[in-house]
């Protein structure tokens, strides 16, 4: 039985077709943002404290819209002004309703790695991803196979981007080479249930060799969650979902970093 990921990536596959008809690979080198100083996600998220990588996204296919008033330059600068320390943008138009014009915004007025998130199979997207202004790009593993992983990986340093591997557990770091990456995540949403369990996942990134920075996604909502994940040492969370449900998505941040 596919899962909503595999009809994600089948209709990730037709988009691109159509977009390399509209936009050629070597017409991203021509967009404002290609030349621009990249921010190191990895060197942000650095630190004693647990960091956060707060979240823009508008929907998500199991809860439809989640946030109507999505004004992503006044969240993201609520967000910088309350403790982010990257900020993580859904670029997926047809399940997330995200768009690469989100990170093209944020990219000149943000002082704030931006980490574009999508599913991300294609080298296309990488320059894309160049041009439009992010910092780094999430790689998830469990849409790959065999060395497409590391090959992605690879081909976004060369774009001068950093990665942000994504597992969904234990069984898929046999597919990372740890010694050329620097940040690695655990969603701790199951796949097929949608049931979250940080634990797991916290078990599963303490397991990774010292020198990557770790980061915990999903189901992340409380300071009691952000506590044991410092007890633990896992040094970044990801969160959206729960910032984008709140009236003011930074001062739930602040709130959760500081209570």
């Amino acid at each position: 039985m596919s899962t909503i990921l595999d009809r994600i990536v089948d209709q990730k596959k037709e988009d691109l077709i159509k977009r390399k008809q509209m936009v050629s690979q070597v017409d991203f080198q021509s967009y404002a943002e290609w030349e621009r100083p990249r921010k190191s996600l990895s060197q942000a998220l650095s630190g004693d404290d647990v960091r956060i990588i707060a979240e823009l996204k508008k929907a998500s296919p199991s809860k439809g819209v989640i946030r109507e008033d999505f004004d992503v330059a006044e969240i993201a600068k609520s967000y910088e002004q309350n403790g982010a320390s990257a900020l993580s943008v859904l670029t997926e138009e047809r399940f997330f309703q995200g768009s690469p014009e989100y990170v093209e915004i944020l990219s000149g007025k943000s002082g704030l790695p931006i980490l574009r998130k999508d599913f991300i199979i294609d080298f296309y997207q990488i320059q894309e991803a160049r041009g439009i202004g992010a910092d780094a790009i999430l790689l998830i593993a469990t849409i790959t196979s065999g060395s497409q992983l590391m090959e992605l990986h690879h081909a976004a340093t060369e774009a001068g981007l950093e990665t942000l591997i994504e597992c969904y557990d234990d069984s898929e770091f046999d597919q990372i080479d740890f010694e050329a990456v620097q940040t690695v995540g655990i969603n701790n949403r199951d796949l097929h249930s949608f049931e979250v369990d940080v634990h797991r996942g916290i078990k599963a990134l303490q397991s990774l060799p010292d020198h990557l920075h770790t980061v915990s996604e999903s189901g992340l909502s409380t300071r009691e969650d952000i506590t044991l994940l410092q007890q633990e040492g896992i040094d970044a969370a990801l969160i959206g979902e729960f910032f984008m449900k709140q009236e003011d998505p930074g001062a739930a941040l602040k709130k959760l970093l500081n209570d």
